[in-house]
Order: structure tokens, then sequence, then C-alpha cells
């Protein structure tokens, strides 16, 4: 069975952020990611870590002002060098963390932007962040989202952000192959996860419709958690989905499965 780490972003979202730590600890988590850490010092988080036993295995790259829409920045031409100084800015976090990848949201399309532009720009940024993260011992992970949730994301499918990454060339960039976002844009998620592992660096979960918790909707989770084992997937499964009740409430889908 997968290993699975918390996604504290979402789960025990009721309390604040450095308190999360203790309850995923107390929940049976061994591990948690979460998407951005920078309003609290790297040492206050990595004291929550060694506290409670506790490994971070994910978090993401700076991504633009996110109270106010903002969903990365990685696509956009004229954040550029904002983009590479949030790249040094993660990697110093991952260094005092443990942190072994970085995410990177590509971000919404800005208006009268050609597709062009916006492709180049991400292939360029990624590759930056490809080379300063190899230079730190990282891997660098790419992810789509689906534009239901985040209308205008530019980078929404699988084929789309392997084609990026091969462009980019980097051995050290993969997809984060998120299920939710999957299910939701193209579905067959059991073959294009098999199709495609060697290019996947992790793998995020939550059921649609809601993004609630595994066994709440309409994907399989016995079927294709049962699947990762059988491709061979050894990464971590982060559980990013917003509880239908409690969080804690809501954990008894890992007894079923």
């Amino acid at each position: 069975m997968p290993r699975f780490a918390a996604n504290l972003t979402l789960l025990f979202n009721e309390v604040p952020f450095l308190d999360r730590f203790a309850r995923a600890a107390r929940a049976g988590f061994t591990a948690v990611e979460f998407q951005s850490p920078y309003d609290f010092s790297a040492d206050a988080i990595r004291q929550q870590l060694d506290t409670h036993h506790l490994t971070a295995v994910l978090h993401n790259l700076p991504s633009g002002n996110w109270s106010a829409g903002e969903r990365g920045i990685a696509c956009h031409p004229a954040r550029g060098e904002e983009f590479r100084a949030g790249v040094h800015s993660a990697i110093a976090y991952a260094r005092v963390l443990g942190v072994q990848q970085l995410n990177c949201l590509a971000g919404i399309a800005p208006a009268n932007t050609r597709m062009e532009v916006l492709r180049n720009t991400l292939v360029n940024n990624l590759r930056y962040a490809a080379i300063a993260l190899e230079n730190a011992g990282l891997r660098l992970l790419v992810e789509p989202i689906n534009t239901f949730d985040i209308p205008g994301f530019y980078l929404h499918s699988t084929a789309q952000a392997i084609k990026i990454l091969e462009e980019v060339g980097a051995d050290n960039a993969f997809v984060q192959y998120d299920i939710y976002h999957a299910q939701r844009m193209e579905g067959e998620l059991a073959a294009t996860l098999q199709r495609h592992l060697g290019r996947i660096g992790h793998i995020q979960l939550a059921d649609n419709p809601g993004r609630h918790e595994p066994g709440t909707g309409e994907i399989n989770f016995p079927f294709l958690l049962t699947h990762l084992d059988r491709i061979g997937y050894t990464g971590w499964v982060g559980c990013e989905y917003q509880p239908a009740t409690t969080t804690e409430a809501g954990l008894d889908w890992r007894n079923r499965i």
C-alpha cells in the first residue's frame, strides 16, 4: 500500500498551521506536505517536524499573491525575476526542512499573451529552476491543474506537462500527478499512471466531485491505490483533500483500502 502524507494546507485547517503537525502525528501520519511555508520561519517548521517525528516530503515554490487569486507565476513573462528569486527562497526552506522535491505551479495565463510566449516563458523558468534544484540535490515537480476549479490555468493535462518537460530536458524534473485534477480533466487514471510512471515524481489524491476524502465520490480508490503498488510506484501519496466534515472523522478511508 502506498505511503500517505498529510497535506497540511487542507487537512486540520480548523487550527493554526503550526498546530497541524501534532494533529497529523496523532492521526497516524509519518509525513506531511504543504503548499506554502513562507509565512513562517523554516526553523519554526523544522521544530514541529522534529517534535512530532514527521518527514516533510513536499512544498511549492512561491506562487505569487495567493490571496489576490494568483496561482503561480511561472508562465508570466513579466515575472521572471520574481520567479527566480522564489526558486532560491524555496531551496533555502527545503534545506532546513529536509524536503527533497519542490512543486512549481505554472499559473493562470495572463490576458492578451500569445500561447507561444506563455510556453517559452514556462520552459525557460522551469529550466532555470531545474538547474538550481539539481545543484541543491533536489527534484522539480510541475503540476497540471483542472480548469473547472481554476479557469485559465495554463498547464492542465498530463500530456501537456510531459511535452513541456521534454522541452525542458532536465533529468530531475517530473510531473506531480494529482488524481483529482486528472479525473476532472482527462480520466483514464490507471492507464495514464502506468503509461507515464517514469515521469511522475509525486501523486496526490482527493475524490470527485467535491474534492473530499476517498470514498465520498466516483473514484475507485481501493483499485487505484492497489494499482499503484502493482505498477511499482514507490513514492509518497499526498492527501490533498477538503474533509467532508472533520479531518479525523474522514480518515477511516485508510482502513477500507
